[in-house]
């Protein structure tokens, strides 16, 4: 079961689709982050997804919110993932121990090996504010993210 509101995010450390190591406690102090787990690289649900984020990076941007997504891939399939469809935000590799922020997270799918499409918005002290999960197959709407960031931030000026 996906981690509760209120709460505060556990800390991790992955490598981006670069290989430099990001720590979520980096953002500590510094300004909030939304976490958005994906299945998989280059899958059409998760590519649709992920492109939408991109084209709608702005949002992001006009609240001083962190993008960051998080699979189970490789940091070099990432790479190529984020180099093919121009993704400008980290791509975190929750490969070694394979999936294991996911779990910690309560978003890995030990049946299928990977994370299920979970999207955490943590405020700027890493408490989750607000978390959505969709079903296995389903792509998350942009729309719930805007209503997310709006409750979580007010728009930077």
């Amino acid at each position: 079961m996906a981690l509760e509101n209120d709460i505060q995010a556990p800390d991790f450390e992955l490598p981006n689709q670069f290989g430099e190591h990001i720590r979520l406690a980096d953002y500590r102090g510094v300004k909030p982050v939304a976490l958005v787990f994906f299945p998989l690289a280059f899958s059409s649900t998760c590519t649709a997804e992920l492109c939408a984020l991109r084209d709608n990076i702005a949002l992001f941007k006009d609240h001083r919110v962190e993008l960051i997504g998080i699979s189970v891939d490789s940091k070099a399939t990432l790479r190529s993932f984020a180099e093919t469809e121009g993704y400008d935000f980290n791509l975190l590799a929750d490969f070694w121990p394979h999936g294991e922020v996911a779990k910690e997270y309560g978003v890995f799918l030990d049946h299928k090996g990977f994370a299920n499409r979970a999207t955490f918005l943590i405020d700027v002290d890493g408490v989750i504010r607000s978390q959505f999960v969709t079903a296995p197959g389903q792509a998350r709407d942009v729309a719930d993210y805007r209503a997310a960031l709006d409750a979580l931030v007010p728009l930077a000026v």
